[in-house]
């Protein structure tokens, strides 16, 4: 097994307590998930650059990279929803320097009020990603192999920063809850991890749309001169 396809693999090892350590309600284990978070989304761009520079591009690998882009996806937006949905007592704009703070409902904190991450953004981004691998591997059985288009990595690289930017969230509101943090340095930093994240998340969510209207539009063709043919 080459380097990239090693990095690959253990992207896939460490996704598992990626997706899982958040849900201890104390900052090492968040603190821990954000750090594995980092690491994977390093290696995401490393496996793909070690792989062309040294030639060492296999059929492995372009099995394993996508499979791995999407357990990654998938185990960081199931406790970035259940972390972030608002409760009565939560974690709020409202709530600074109150005993109720909990670690266990965590949403962004902005000027304009707590975001949560709603069941329909979690819908678009994972269903894109299903009707992408399918609209690919039914191109690819018509002998059209789809690459990547600027729009997409840039999609994704919006798409990695937002869920650093929730995975960074839930370590320093934990440690805050913890430690009491209190006054306006901690408010700020608040509403500046809040506020970047909830941008990022619009961001990552249009260019998710707008990619997926780009893939469609340049390749639907495929199927139907397919159609027209048969």
């Amino acid at each position: 097994m080459n380097l990239p396809n090693a990095l690959t693999v253990g992207r896939i090892a460490i996704t598992p307590l990626i997706a899982v350590l958040p849900f201890a309600p104390a900052t090492t284990p968040r603190v821990l998930a954000f750090v594995l978070f980092l690491v994977a989304a390093i290696s995401d761009y490393a496996d793909g650059v070690l792989a062309r520079s040294r030639k060492q591009e296999t059929t492995l690998g372009k099995l394993l990279d996508p499979l791995a882009d999407k357990l990654l996806l998938v185990g960081t937006f199931v406790p970035m929803w259940a972390l972030m949905q608002s409760t009565n007592g939560a974690f709020s704009s409202s709530s600074f320097g109150t005993s109720e703070l909990t670690p266990r409902s965590l949403p962004f904190i902005t000027p304009w009020g707590d975001v949560t991450l709603p069941w329909w953004i979690v819908l678009i981004v994972l269903g894109r990603e299903l009707a992408m691998t399918i609209f690919r591997q039914a191109a690819a059985r018509r002998g059209l192999v789809i690459a990547a288009i600027g729009p997409a990595k840039v999609k994704t690289g919006f798409q990695l920063v937002w869920q650093g930017g929730a995975y960074l969230w839930f370590a320093v509101a934990t440690a805050a809850l913890r430690h009491q943090w209190q006054g306006a340095l901690w408010h700020g930093t608040a509403l500046f991890i809040g506020t970047a994240g909830t941008i990022l998340m619009s961001i990552a969510v249009l260019l998710t749309l707008y990619s997926l209207w780009l893939y469609v539009s340049r390749y639907g063709r495929v199927f139907t001169e397919s159609r027209a043919r048969g």
